[in-house]
């Protein structure tokens, strides 16, 4: 297939970009770097991959033929969407109407990367696709999370009026080699400071929880939906639930550092629990993950040590 990704040069999208010009693929990805960087994609030589630096916010041209749009752009972490507001809602309202624009043009199949934020603190636990959320529109995390519904629903509308084959992910937390060590997100920066001999930063007392899955089982489940006939929302994430602090604790255990664990205040509207219902993707994917987080950590530590430092008790 020839496929385009937007946000190609992203944590996600290089993986995703790798999977499939592995299995011969043609990728054509585009990203205006705002968050990405061109190393996570520099290791990449396939004749088959074409790279366009461009932002996506603007009308969305490609001459080639496309059997499939995959928009991935936008900022993903708090401190991102945080510094970058009006960039995010602008990639999630007018990049994904000018992705699914495109997709129409050239009849291609289209999948959105959306996002657990969606949910914003839960009411329901685990969450399933059916729940509606618990969102603060006017908040400062409403940037993130008011943008990708917008992009579901613009998505949907795609589909039900204008006849594009679309399909929905809602990825929850997901780490692995290639996150920026400066994020803010969770396992990137305690698994950087832990390698530099830094206190580990928690917010608020820890005991929120989260769900960490490995990066190839969410490739894996995005390539599933991908050959699927599923329309409308799936979450694809790993339902072993686990504190904050506990994460905390088993990235210092699993690197022997002697880092203390320090508390900060916890941020605005900071969701207290967050666990997907997979239900829905084990019976209409066949998809469940396989890595286990302790697995996923190791090999994320070895990476962020071959590329930012040698680890320190």
């Amino acid at each position: 297939m020839n496929i385009l990704i937007t946000g190609v040069a992203g944590f996600i999208g290089s993986h995703l970009a790798d999977f499939l010009l592995a299995r011969g693929h043609r990728v054509i990805g585009m990203d205006n770097l705002l968050t990405g960087s061109t190393d996570n994609i520099a290791h990449i030589r396939d004749p088959n991959f074409t790279f366009i630096q461009y932002d996506v916010t603007n009308f969305v041209y490609v001459e080639d033929p496309l059997d499939y749009v995959l928009h991935f752009a936008s900022p993903a972490s708090p401190i991102d969407y945080l510094k970058w507001p009006i960039a995010t809602l602008k990639v999630g309202a007018y990049g994904t109407h000018h992705a699914l624009g495109l997709a129409r043009a050239k009849g291609a199949r289209f999948l959105v990367a959306s996002t657990s934020e969606t949910y914003g603190d839960p009411m329901i636990h685990p969450q399933p696709e059916t729940y509606w959320g618990n969102v603060n529109p006017i908040g400062v995390r409403g940037v993130y999370d008011e943008a990708k519904r917008f992009a579901e629903a613009m998505t949907m509308a795609y589909h039900r009026y204008k006849g594009v084959d679309t399909r929905i992910v809602r990825i929850f937390n997901t780490f692995g080699p290639r996150m920026r060590k400066d994020d803010g997100r969770a396992v990137p920066t305690f698994i950087n400071q832990a390698l530099h001999g830094e206190p580990l930063t928690v917010f608020g007392d820890g005991s929120q929880t989260r769900s960490f899955g490995y990066i190839t089982d969410l490739v894996e489940g995005l390539y599933a939906l991908m050959q699927s006939d599923e329309h409308e929302p799936v979450n694809i994430g790993n339902p072993e639930e686990m504190t904050v602090r506990e994460m905390a604790e088993t990235i210092i255990a699993i690197m022997k550092s002697s880092s203390p664990i320090i508390y900060k205040p916890l941020p605005e509207d900071d969701p207290k629990v967050r666990q997907p219902d997979i239900s829905k993707a084990k019976r209409v994917l066949g998809w469940e993950p396989k890595v286990p987080v302790k697995e996923g950590l190791i090999r994320t530590i070895e990476w962020f040590v071959a590329n930012h430092g040698s680890a320190r008790a």
